[in-house]
């Protein structure tokens, strides 16, 4: 299957919701390479960015299903990279 490399950006606006993030990521750990999170204390967000090597249904759902947690968005920027492993 190929796989990408690309960016995972999250903002986390509730910070109940962490828990559950950290165990999504957690469940996907497999494919990312680093993480990088910055919290901003006054204005009580965090900022994380996830590098990751996946293949594009695993973007999609990693994305879903932060997407769907309270407070919590995401987006991917993928490069061009494509290998078959």
């Amino acid at each position: 299957m190929a796989s990408r490399v690309g960016v995972v950006s999250i903002v986390v606006e509730n910070s109940d919701s962490i828990a559950q993030l950290n165990s999504i990521l957690h469940e996907y750990g497999e494919y990312v390479i680093g993480r990088m999170g910055v919290p901003y204390r006054e204005k009580k967000i965090s900022l994380i960015s996830v590098a990751m090597d996946a293949p594009q249904d695993v973007f999609s759902s990693i994305n879903g299903k932060i997407g769907r947690l309270d407070g919590v968005s995401a987006k991917t920027v993928l490069s061009n990279v494509v290998t078959d492993e």
